[in-house]
Formats: structure tokens, sequence, C-alpha cells
């Protein structure tokens, strides 16, 4: 016997596209996949909707949202493009990569979506029903994760619909990537990465010329994702595991440790890209076990690995700190 799924999710065919375009025009929230993770969508630049969006998340005020965008003329509308930005945007939108730039003095975001500050998180996303939806919409859309703040991010529909109450969810299947999109401050000619994420710095400087430099610790929230507990399973994750328990479930990366009650293979053939999209999936997938946490193998910290270590670090910080998403 299957189990039916939530009436919130739906196929995104003309109708469900018409109907979550309205919801969005009203004011609403609603799940939208892109190929990160999935987003919790709302009107950029309506100050009660993206209220809505912290509401839906529990999520701290003081922590920014990264704005969606359909197209690169939209972005000129509410922020600052160096030439370096441009560079940055022709080369990787739509696609992973979110740019952190000052707003224009007419920008007509929400500053509950900046958190007040001068600058903005924008992004152009790469799935085509988010693509669909913000063309035919005509909105910039405010969309962090769709999941309570500080839990695993969602990356099937059914992970959004299972952890949220919105009136529809679309689903347009698993995301490719898997991980949330990396975060770059361009300020001038200079480059800071803020979050690491799906798009290695790798490519990045290859394309620009440009060396980035690593924010270690911020003194201050500047964009989405830098809380120290984020991304957390409800067990406890322990990491860089060279041994596991009868009673902890195992995230493997190449050939498993033996000895756990159960396991998920991230990548056998330790492909990172692979284990990136598997990522948030495979951590649901175990918290929903029962075991006693998580044992989590060794990831090498090159190409995407650094993003993956760097969620996962989150993930297994004490649950005493704030949290975020996306």
């Amino acid at each position: 016997m299957t189990t039916a799924l939530p009436t919130s999710i739906r196929t995104p065919d003309a109708t469900a596209i018409a109907e979550a375009k309205a919801l969005l025009q009203a004011g609403a929230c609603i799940g939208l996949p892109t190929e990160t993770v999935y987003g919790l969508a709302a009107d950029a630049c309506n100050d009660d909707a993206v209220a809505k969006v912290f509401a839906h998340k529990n999520r701290p005020d003081f922590n920014p949202l990264i704005v969606h965008v359909g197209s690169l003329d939209q972005a000129a509308e509410l922020v600052e493009l160096p030439p370096l930005a441009h560079t940055l945007a022709e080369a990787f939108w739509p696609g992973p990569l979110t740019l952190v730039l000052d707003r224009t003095e007419g920008c007509p975001v929400s500053l509950l979506a900046s958190a007040g500050l001068n600058t903005l998180a924008i992004r152009m996303p790469a799935h085509p029903v988010a693509r669909q939806l913000l063309q035919e919409s005509g909105l910039c859309l405010a969309a962090p994760s769709a999941n309570p703040s500080g839990r695993i991010s969602p990356t099937t529909a059914h992970h959004v619909a299972s952890q949220l109450n919105l009136p529809i969810v679309l689903d347009g299947g698993p995301c490719d990537v898997g991980l949330e999109s990396t975060i770059l401050r361009v300020d001038g000619n200079n480059l800071t990465l803020l979050r690491p994420g799906g798009l290695a710095i790798e490519e990045i400087e290859a394309v620009c010329g440009t060396p980035v430099q690593v924010l270690d610790k911020p003194s201050k929230i500047t964009a989405p994702g830098q809380l120290l507990s984020h991304y957390a399973p409800s067990k406890p994750v322990r990491l860089n595991a060279d041994t596991v328990s009868a009673d902890e479930a195992l995230l493997a990366f190449g050939e498993p440790i033996t000895g756990a009650k159960t396991c998920l293979n991230l990548s056998s053939e330790e492909d990172l890209t692979e284990a990136a999209a598997n990522l948030f999936a495979m951590l649901h997938a175990l918290d929903g076990k029962t075991c006693s946490g998580i044992a989590v193998m060794h990831i090498p910290e090159t190409g995407l690995g650094q993003a993956i270590n760097d969620r996962l670090h989150r993930a297994a910080a004490p649950r005493d700190k704030v949290r975020d998403a996306k």
C-alpha cells in the first residue's frame, strides 16, 4: 500500500504555475524547487510576505535572505553591478552562485529581506520551474531553504511538505546540486567567500582571475548561512569517524567502515559532486532511522568537499547556538 502524497505537492503544470503565481502576488509563501535546495518563496518586495517567510521558518530576523531573480536586467534594478560582478554573473548565472552587492538607491526589496543591511544577496536559479515562475510572475523572490530554521535543508518536495504547512509546493523532482549556493561578497575588484556552496572556488578563480579571500569567522552576520548551528538533524552528528558503534547510523564516503546499525553512502566512488547532491537527502533519511546518532566518515577538503564539510560542521555544532537555514 502506497502512502498518499500531501495535497500541497503539485506537478508544475500550467494550472499549478498559475496558482503559485497568484499566491505569490497575493503575498503568500510557496514551496519552490531550485537546483540547489527547495526554497520557501515569497515576493521579496512585499514586507508582509517577507515577514511570513521568517515566521514559517522561525528564523532570526537579523539573518538576511537570498533574493532570486529571472534576468540580469532585473538584478540591475536591485543591486549595483560592478564589472567583476558582471563577469561572474555571465559565467555562472543561472546557477548556484549568490553575489552580495550594494543595493541600488531605489531598490524595492524589503529591508527585512536584507536584515536592514545596505547590501543584498542575489542569485539567478537554474531550475526550469523556478525560472518559469520568476519570468511569468515578474517578481523577485526571497527564497531561503524551505525548512524550519536550523534543520536539514530540503532536496525533495516531500521534505518541504512534511515540515511546513504551505498552500502549494511545486514538485520539480530531486535537486540536481543538492547543496546551497556559494555566496561571494563583491566589493569593487575584491571577492570574499561568505559561504562555500555548490560552486567550487577553483572554478570562480579560473574564470575571473581574481583570488577569493576566505572569511573564516565573521564578527557579525553579513550573509545567509553564517550562523554556527545550521542544517542540523534531530540526532547528534559525529564527524571524521573511523569507527562506528552498533547503535549509530553511518554516513559513508568511499569504502564504508563496518559495524553501523544502518548505512548510506554519499559516494562509493568518492565523487564529491555526487556526495554534495546526496548530502541532505541522506541526512534526512538517517535522521528518520532508530539510532543514537549519525557518524560521518572523513570528507576531503578539496573542491566541493569544502562546502560539504561546512554543512557537516554546522550540523554537528552544539544545539544551544542560534540556528539558520539557506
